[in-house]
């Protein structure tokens, strides 16, 4: 039985008349996580883990939506649904389906490595396991969190003693947060562009630690930016909005920085290859955790994780989807963006 399939709507249950993160609009939406390219506007009835709620309503509006501690069964039509935690960011959720005891799970986006502002990855055993592969390449194996803050703090604290902002590109929801959760705040003031600056109430509301921040609109001491970090999205690099900043040291934290080419190509100083996305080894321990035989991959490196799988002796297959990836989002030239844009 095929409890997921593809249709140009997105990925549907037909046992239970429902969608998981519909690119098209439809009646009943199971959705994992707030991330745009997940969770679009215009569905009639939407599905979330509960501590996803908060986001889903500030970034869609006013939408028709239920919320599920994780955990949690609930019955549809048959379907037995619970969502348990993906480590991705705030409120990600797997979302696990069974039938008459056939088991699926579809994954949304994850990662596997240790993250203070959400919950860790949860392996749920599983007969199919739809699985992301954004970073579906073995070049891809991030380093140790810990080790990976000791630079960008080194980085911070050698750009403070030079009296020079310190700007470092991350995106807005998630790996903003993360990294403020990580970094040595007393090295300076935190600065917050208009797009990060709600979303760290947001979380604070949820109960998620982070230090004092200030919003960078209300900075009128110019002299706290020299020795700052400044968080801003990508979209802001070479926009108006820095000229606030004089003489600034520029990063970007995103997966895509393991890849020397890509902080070229991007015009920037400093790379820190930090993802909100699991890396090849964290993919494959996922996989294996399930227990899966069948295991289908989604928008990433497809080809490639599939051929792995297939040589370990798994049936392994391709669902095309039309996810995007806030992690794979170009800088933009424009202005200021705004909060409710992923990497913006």
């Amino acid at each position: 039985m095929n409890l997921v399939i593809a249709r140009p709507e997105g990925l549907y249950c037909p046992a239970g008349d429902f969608y998981i993160d519909p690119w098209r609009p439809v009646e009943r939406a199971v959705i994992t996580h707030g991330h745009s390219d997940h969770a679009r506007w215009g569905h009639a009835h939407y599905l979330a883990a509960e501590p996803c709620l908060g986001i889903l309503k500030a970034r869609l509006g006013h939408i028709n939506v239920q919320g599920l501690p994780y955990g949690q069964t609930l019955e549809h039509h048959g379907v037995k649904l619970s969502f348990h935690p993906a480590g991705h960011v705030l409120g990600s959720a797997q979302v696990r389906l069974e039938v008459n005891g056939e088991v699926w799970v579809a994954s949304g986006d994850y990662k596997t490595q240790y993250d203070p502002t959400c919950l860790p990855f949860e392996p749920v055993r599983c007969d199919t396991f739809i699985t992301e592969s954004t970073f579906g390449l073995p070049i891809y194996r991030w380093q140790d969190p810990t080790e990976l803050f000791d630079q960008v703090n080194a980085w911070w604290r050698a750009n403070a003693a030079q009296g020079r902002p310190s700007v470092l590109y991350c995106y807005a929801f998630g790996k903003a947060q993360r990294i403020l959760a990580s970094i040595d705040a007393s090295i300076g003031p935190l600065i917050m562009h208009g797009a990060i600056e709600p979303l760290n109430r947001m979380y604070r509301e949820q109960g998620v630690v982070l230090p004092e921040t200030r919003y960078a609109g209300d900075v009128e001491d110019r002299t706290l930016a020299k020795t700052g970090l400044i968080l801003a999205p990508p979209s802001a690099s070479g926009s108006t909005w820095l000229r606030r900043f004089p003489d600034y040291a520029e990063a970007f934290a995103s997966g895509w920085m393991q890849v020397r080419g890509n902080r070229r190509r991007r015009g920037i100083e400093r790379g820190f290859a930090l993802s909100d996305h699991a890396d090849w080894p964290g993919l494959n321990w996922a996989i294996e955790q399930t227990g899966a035989q069948n295991v289908y991959v989604t928008h990433g490196a497809t080809d490639v994780l599939v051929r792995y799988l297939r040589d370990k002796g798994l049936n392994a297959q391709i669902f095309k989807t039309e996810y995007g990836d806030e992690d794979d989002t170009p800088p933009a030239s424009d202005d200021a963006a705004s909060p409710a844009e992923d990497a913006s």
